[in-house]
C-alpha cells in the first residue's frame, strides 16, 4: 500500500468575536477569572443562519483551492463533529453538496474533541487501501449551540469554527506524509466530558480531564512520535487539541518537544472541539511558523476520554 500525504489545509471562523468582557456581561466572571484558569481571551461565535455544514464547507473550500484541486478530484469526504442538529443528511453529505463534490463516499465521525485525528487516519487508511484517492478531512463544531450561556464554568470555553485537510497518495518514491495513528479511549469515564439531553448541553468534570490529559497522555504522545520513526526532540510543530492553555502548556513540556513550535490557538479562539487542531495547524501553516515537511504532532483529545495522535509532515 501506498502512503498518504496531507496536500494543503485550510480554516474558517466566524466573524463574531465574543471577547471575555462581553462574558462578563452575561455572568459573573472577569477578564482575569478566565485568563488566569484557562489561558482564553476571545472566541469566534456563528450566528443562526451559519450552521456547522457552512462552517465546515468553508474550511474546505480553502483547502481545495490551496492544493489547486476541484471539487471533482475528491471521492471521500470526512467530517468529524459532535454539534450536527439533525442525524441525516449528515454533514458530510452537506458539505459535498455546498461544494458540488460529485458521488462521493460521505461520512461524519463523531469522537467529539479527538474526532479530527481519528478522521485523518481514516482518510489515510482510505487512500493507503486504495478505496479512496483523495479525501477531504474535515473538523468542524458549532459548540455555542449546545452551550448553557448562564453557566460560567463552560460558556467561557467554548468557540465555533472548522479547519480541513485534503489526503492524497504520496508519489512513487516519497515517504509517507501522515505517521501511524495511535488511538484509544477509557469508556468507563465517558461522563467526564458529555454533551447530552434535551436540548442537548456540554458538561465537563473540569478536573478529572486535567489529571487525565497531563499524566496520562504524555506517554501516549511520545509513543506516537515513535511510530512514525521520530523521537520529541526532531518535532517541528505541536497541535494538542486546544482545550484549555493551562492543560496544553503543561502536556507540551512532559512530551518534551523541546525544538518544536507549539500551538496555542486557543488564546484568540476558545475550545472549538473537534475543529481545534485542523484550525490551529491551519493558522501556523498559514502564517509561516511551519515550514513544508516539517514534522507535526497532531494529538486530538477528550470527548470520551478517547485519544488519537499521528506525526504528519507540514504541506
Amino acid at each position: 500500500m501506498n502512503g498518504s500525504r496531507i496536500a494543503a489545509v485550510g480554516h474558517y471562523q466566524p466573524a463574531k468575536v465574543l471577547t471575555n468582557e462581553d462574558l462578563a456581561g452575561l455572568v459573573d466572571t472577569s477578564d482575569e477569572w478566565i485568563t488566569s484558569r484557562v489561558g482564553i481571551r476571545t472566541r469566534h461565535i456563528a450566528g443562526p443562519d451559519e450552521p456547522v455544514d457552512e462552517l465546515a464547507a468553508h474550511a474546505a473550500a480553502k483547502a481545495l483551492a490551496a492544493a489547486g484541486l476541484t471539487p471533482g478530484d475528491i471521492d471521500l469526504v470526512l467530517v468529524a463533529t459532535s454539534t450536527a442538529v439533525d442525524r441525516s443528511p449528515n454533514m458530510a453529505a452537506r458539505v459535498a453538496a455546498r461544494l458540488g463534490i460529485p458521488s462521493p463516499a460521505a461520512m461524519d465521525v463523531n469522537v467529539v474533541c479527538a474526532g479530527f485525528t481519528h478522521a485523518l487516519a481514516a482518510g489515510d487508511h482510505a487512500v493507503r487501501a486504495g478505496a479512496a484517492t483523495r479525501a477531504l478531512v474535515i473538523g468542524a463544531d458549532k459548540m455555542s449551540d449546545v452551550t448553557d450561556w448562564t453557566d460560567r464554568t463552560t460558556c467561557v470555553l467554548v468557540g465555533d469554527g472548522a479547519g480541513a485537510a485534503v489526503v492524497e497518495a504520496c508519489p512513487p518514491g516519497e515517504e509517507p506524509g501522515i505517521g501511524p495513528v495511535l488511538w484509544g479511549s477509557v469508556p468507563e469515564m465517558g461522563h467526564a466530558v458529555r454533551i447530552e439531553g434535551t436540548p442537548a448541553r456540554f458538561a465537563q468534570e473540569g478536573q478529572s480531564v486535567y489529571r487525565w490529559a497531563t499524566t496520562q497522555l504524555p506517554p501516549i504522545a511520545r509513543k506516537a512520535c515513535e511510530r512514525a520513526g521520530l523521537t520529541p526532540e526532531d518535532l517541528a510543530g505541536v497541535v494538542l487539541h486546544q482545550a484549555n492553555l493551562r492543560i496544553i502548556e503543561p502536556l507540551a513540556q512532559k512530551i518534551g518537544a523541546v525544538n518544536a513550535v507549539v500551538a496555542r490557538d486557543v488564546v484568540e479562539s476558545g475550545n472549538t472541539s473537534a475543529a481545534s487542531i485542523p484550525l490551529a495547524f491551519s493558522k501556523l501553516v498559514e502564517r509561516g511558523q511551519l515550514s513544508s515537511g516539517d514534522p507535526v504532532l497532531l494529538f486530538g483529545f477528550g470527548g470520551n476520554l478517547s485519544y488519537a495522535g499521528q506525526v504528519v509532515r507540514c504541506p
